[in-house]
């Protein structure tokens, strides 16, 4: 059953982590997301078991496989994904985990079907993510980003209707990135 990012919160709090951010960013992109940075401390999801079936669950990927498989593919398909956002001709990587599942398609009375299969269920949410980043790469070619704040590590796909979105947050990122230019300006003129 699919939760929200409610129930995944629940448990950041319960460890005292802090909140993640960028939680309404599509499946590619949220994988890439289950690991992030607050201050200096490092935050992934994708160590623990209880989290990671908590972000399967909100994303309604849980299969039943064993967690300690689907989390190990998951952060070969996160390091893959990451790789193909930084250079979308290295797709080697990508292809190896798409090459474990296919769409199958059919007809019905509303339209057409597309079921996904794969044939090792711990593999079935990696698969799922590296299929929506293709898909993504494919409606909207170079918006999936990295945030331009070099000790980000954040991903965002970018929505903007100019397509020049350079931050995974200008209320995060953004404002550290102008306060630094102005602090370099500022320092250089004196």
């Amino acid at each position: 059953m699919q939760q929200s990012e409610t129930a995944l919160t629940a448990q950041l709090e319960a460890r005292g982590w802090p909140g993640r951010p960028l939680t309404e960013e599509p499946l590619a992109a949220d994988v890439l997301n289950t690991r992030w940075l607050a201050g200096t401390d490092e935050y992934d999801l994708l160590e623990e078991d209880a989290l990671t079936l908590a972000w399967l669950d909100k994303h309604g990927l849980d299969t039943g496989a064993a967690v300690a498989d689907v989390r190990r593919h998951l952060r070969e398909a996160r390091s893959a994904l990451a790789a193909t956002v930084a250079d979308p001709s290295d797709t080697a990587a990508l292809n190896r985990i798409l090459d474990h599942g296919r769409i199958r398609l059919s007809l019905d009375a509303e339209g057409t079907v597309e079921t996904p299969e794969v044939a090792d269920p711990a593999r079935y949410a990696a698969w799922m993510c590296a299929r929506d980043l293709a898909r993504v790469m494919t409606e909207a070619p170079g918006r999936v980003r990295k945030c331009a704040n070099p000790p980000c590590v954040l991903h965002f796909v970018d929505t903007s209707r100019k397509g020049e979105r350079r931050w995974c947050s200008m209320a995060l990122c953004g404002n550290r990135a102008k306060a630094q230019r102005h602090r370099t300006r500022h320092h250089g003129a004196t």
